[in-house]
């Protein structure tokens, strides 16, 4: 008899479509792949919806905060149904790119200064001397990201907008230049390393989520010993976390200081999407992994108490 699997989508962030997406494609895939599935658009009473649903196991391909923070993760403790992806500590330090730098950099992943501020603060003048970068500290998909460049005579004022949802505090972190790297675990294995190439800009929502907006290559054409130091560095931070299921780390490489450069990690990501420009399945894929065998792998790795 197969699993009943409830593939949990959707909810209410601002990567409301990227869950869609990822969760529509997963739940194909495990059909594919033999699996019951009821696709379950998330809203605030998943709880009674997953009580009546009783589902084998929960694929939860939500996005944002609500889906990644623990907080979904906690639901499902509660109600006792296994589930993919990382636990409730380990998602929570993974979501808060604050506290998951400091366990990451006391593991002995390099990652890059920052100083944590209000909004106001940030968009009053420079905390930083330029170039750095803007992010919210709980937030995916590169919303509400800036890149200030050097000899920018004020931040971006769009942080001070009445209409901004991205929280009031902010990490500024030094800007490093070079390459877009990442690299995916999968239980204790790390995958390969992609390099993202993006014709202009920076790897932000169109470039992550629309087709062509950047370019893939797997593997990345790294030195022998770079590109085992980001698969090995990929699983300090998975573990270091707590991690569980499938992360995906993601690197900034600067080749142009000394002779091996700098890399630094730039953050953890729980729950990776799954779409069909994703990473993670192209990864899983160069490994020998279909889509279809990746996604029934993580739900056969699902479990309560991650």
């Amino acid at each position: 008899m197969s699993k009943h699997v409830a593939v949990l989508m959707g909810g209410w962030s601002n990567e409301r479509p990227v869950s869609l997406s990822s969760g529509r494609e997963c739940a194909a895939a495990l059909r594919r792949a033999g699996y019951e599935v009821t696709e379950v658009d998330v809203g605030r009473d998943i709880a009674n919806v997953l009580s009546e649903l009783k589902p084998d196991v929960a694929f939860n391909a939500l996005h944002g905060p609500f889906g990644e923070s623990g907080m979904m993760q906690g639901v499902l403790e509660l109600l006792g149904i296994p589930y993919t992806h990382s636990g409730v500590l380990a998602s929570a330090l993974a979501m808060d790119k604050h506290q998951a730098k400091i366990v990451m950099k006391a593991a002995g992943v390099p990652v890059t200064d920052h100083v944590i501020v209000s909004r106001g603060e940030a968009g009053r003048g420079h905390v930083m001397a330029p170039p750095y970068v803007i992010k919210p500290i709980a937030d995916g998909s590169s919303f509400g990201v800036f890149i200030v460049k050097s000899g920018t005579s004020h931040p971006p004022q769009e942080i001070l907008r009445e209409d901004w949802n991205s929280g009031e505090q902010l990490m500024v972190e030094r800007y490093i230049p070079g390459r877009e790297l990442t690299c995916s675990v999968m239980g204790d294995v790390a995958l390969g390393v992609t390099e993202i190439v993006i014709e202009a800009g920076f790897y932000n929502y169109e470039a992550k989520y629309a087709k062509g907006g950047s370019t893939h290559i797997i593997p990345a054409q790294l030195k022998p010993k770079i590109y085992d130091k980001v698969q090995q560095l990929s699983l300090a931070a998975h573990a270091a976390l707590g991690c569980r299921g499938v992360t995906r780390c993601d690197f900034r490489y600067n080749d142009a200081t000394g002779e091996d450069g700098e890399l630094v990690c730039l953050e953890i990501n729980t729950q990776p999407g799954m779409t069909e420009t994703s990473l993670v399945p192209e990864q899983a894929l160069h490994a020998g992994h279909s889509f279809e065998e990746l996604v029934a792998w993580m739900v056969e790795d699902a479990s309560c108490n991650r």
